[in-house]
């Protein structure tokens, strides 16, 4: 069948699901996802299977965009203005669900695990760290639906979508620094200290200065070009995401931190800051959202799914209770209002968006061919809970907060 006809179903499929999950006030991004699994199921499996297996273009595009429009959360005014009580919260909910995913996993890897290699260094230790890097992102929509639908207003609320637009950060360095450090544990030479220390070293702040680089080239370009039309800046931007993605990928720097870095420099650094993200909102992320989220619900398998539910439930449950435990003691230390200690953790447990890309990228990587479709698999059956429970728990918690009438 011819590719081009597949991605039409894949995004009329999207579209279709998508408005259902809207219509009984859940995130479309669940829709898209369910969109993906209903296309997976064994009736459709003969039509998608050369497609799935060419998919690696079009993810590495999305996730340029979605860590483009992250970095571009990241202007240092409005970080300033979210105050140290917000920056606490969110280093110590992504640092605590982090421990607690690792450790957990861990333990419950060689006693419920599906990986047949058991060893320790080249297994064990690399998949907790890459499993605990994705536990730090926040899906926000759950939340801001809600809030939007009952006009919440209050310290909970703002609290929470200050913190989701960190999270997404923290998630990406987690992600970045878990790499390179895994890939050090399951080289066949064994670990050493040099390795250990450098190449993480380099791939890390490789992408930064790359990042830096590509922003600041980017916003040269757009003042030489004047007042172009939105078409104009659309090529450019694309142009200047996919060679600096590009370019990571084969000097082996951080392909994502490298375009999250881009963000933030042509946020803080660009006069036209506001017309060139509204204009991504406007024409672009929607697409690529459909596209990617029904391409990693089809990556789902449920024959993986039903050996490693018991590791699915294990990462929800650590997650939270490292995300409640560090949002909590955040807000003890910064002196925050009542309600936030008790309430603000319940609007960070829904995920979603970026983290599926990042369990999505690591099956890309050869080096991890042992464990990244359980990874994967791991971490859609937490997203489908995540978004499922998620808008039920916000709606909870900003009620008990006072934020909600109904």
């Amino acid at each position: 069948m011819p590719p081009i006809l597949l991605v039409g179903i894949v995004i009329v499929a999207g579209f279709i699901f998508g408005e259902i999950a809207g219509r009984v006030k859940l995130p479309r991004v669940t829709g898209y996802i369910i969109a993906g699994i209903f296309l997976n199921l064994h009736y459709f499996d003969f039509l998608f299977q050369d497609f799935m297996d060419n998919t690696g273009i079009i993810t590495n595009i999305a996730l340029s965009f979605i860590t483009f429009s992250v970095g571009g959360t990241l202007l240092f005014s409005r970080i300033k203005k979210l105050g140290r009580g917000i920056l606490n919260i969110a280093v110590l909910e992504s640092l605590f669900a982090f421990l607690f995913i690792f450790v957990g996993f861990l333990i419950l890897t060689p006693l419920w695990g599906p990986v047949k290699d058991s060893s320790w260094f080249t297994v064990l230790i690399p998949i907790s760290i890459l499993i605990a890097s994705l536990g730090s992102p926040t899906d926000p929509s759950a939340t801001l639906a809600v809030k939007h639908e009952y006009n919440a207003r209050g310290d909970v609320s703002s609290t929470v979508m200050g913190v989701a637009a960190l999270d997404d950060v923290a998630g990406i360095l987690n992600y970045s620094i878990a790499i390179a450090i895994a890939r050090v544990f399951v080289q066949p030479d064994g670990v050493d200290a040099a390795s250990f220390i450098a190449e993480p070293a380099v791939a890390i702040f490789g992408a930064v200065l790359l990042g830096i680089a590509f922003g600041f080239i980017f916003n040269l370009v757009m003042s030489l070009a004047g007042r172009e039309t939105e078409g104009v800046l659309i090529v450019l931007i694309l142009g200047s995401l996919l060679t600096c993605y590009g370019f990571a990928s084969y000097l082996k720097f951080d392909e994502l931190l490298s375009t999250m870095v881009m963000g933030a420099t042509v946020v803080n650094y660009n006069p036209q800051r506001d017309k060139i993200f509204k204009m991504l909102q406007r024409y672009i992320e929607e697409l690529i959202f459909v596209l990617f989220f029904v391409i990693s619900g089809m990556h789902l398998d449920f024959s993986v799914l039903t050996t490693t539910f018991i590791l699915v439930c294990g990462f929800v449950v650590f997650r939270a209770v490292g995300k409640v435990l560090g949002s909590r003691l955040g807000a003890s230390i910064s002196g925050s209002p009542t309600p936030v200690k008790k309430y603000a953790a319940a609007g960070l447990i829904p995920q979603g968006g970026i983290v599926i890309g990042l369990a999505l990228l690591i099956t890309e990587r050869p080096a991890f061919d042992a464990f990244s479709g359980i990874v994967l698999n791991i971490i859609i059956g937490a997203t489908v809970i995540h978004e499922l429970v998620g808008p039920i728990l916000a709606k909870a918690a900003l009620k008990k907060a006072g934020e909600i009438s109904e």
